[in-house]
């Protein structure tokens, strides 16, 4: 497991959040951050302060995506044409991984990572394994049919404590397929806590 995978137990209780929405999560147990000074961090944050746990909580969601790769979302995103903070949101929801954790193929977005790292699933009946791949509206994941039994996808099947978004059409038992049918709008996605992409862009632009 890599250093970014493991710190997933530490980035609830440093933002002081539950942002998975998991029942298993520190913070359902103790609010304050971790470490020896964790009690004492509930100051007044500054408005560079407040942009920057915008960001750590938002590129955590995403697997605690690394900074380089996360700075390349921002560039991108205010090249496009529209709402840079929507255009964001849009690009990491295509993510591969993002896709594979949203289709409750496996339990969590870590989990959705070193899955396609490992070459269980196909776009469009094509192996990837990248899991930063952008997949596009209209395109077909699914989980090859070696991999469906597989204990990580026979758990997350069995999970009940979240839905799949409106934007995909799954089948899961025997085809284990995600259609991405379009990019969302921001409020269509079901993250357990509030997301601030625009502060993302803010911290960015400064």
């Amino acid at each position: 497991m890599t250093k970014r995978a493991e710190s997933k137990y530490k980035i609830d209780r440093r933002m002081g959040q539950n942002i998975w929405g998991r029942p298993k999560s520190p913070v359902n147990r103790r609010e304050y951050g971790p470490g020896q000074h964790g009690q004492r961090r509930k100051g007044k944050l500054s408005d560079f302060g407040t942009q920057l746990k915008a960001k750590q909580k938002l590129k955590g969601y995403y697997g605690n995506i690394s900074e380089k790769q996360f700075r390349k979302y921002y560039a991108e995103a205010i090249r496009m044409k529209g709402d840079s903070g929507e255009n964001m949101i849009g690009q990491l929801e295509r993510r591969l991984d993002a896709v594979v954790y949203r289709a409750k193929f496996v339990a969590t977005v870590f989990a959705a990572r070193q899955f396609v790292n490992h070459g269980h699933v196909t776009v469009n009946g094509k192996k990837v394994n990248i899991a930063s791949y952008q997949v596009k509206p209209g395109d077909v994941v699914a989980v090859k049919e070696k991999s469906r039994e597989l204990a990580v996808v026979l758990e997350a099947a069995a999970l009940g404590e979240r839905d799949v978004p409106e934007y995909y059409e799954v089948e899961h038992g025997n085809k284990m397929t995600a259609k991405f049918v379009r990019i969302p709008h921001p409020s269509e996605v079901p993250y357990p806590v509030v997301m601030e992409p625009n502060l993302v862009i803010e911290f960015y632009s400064r």
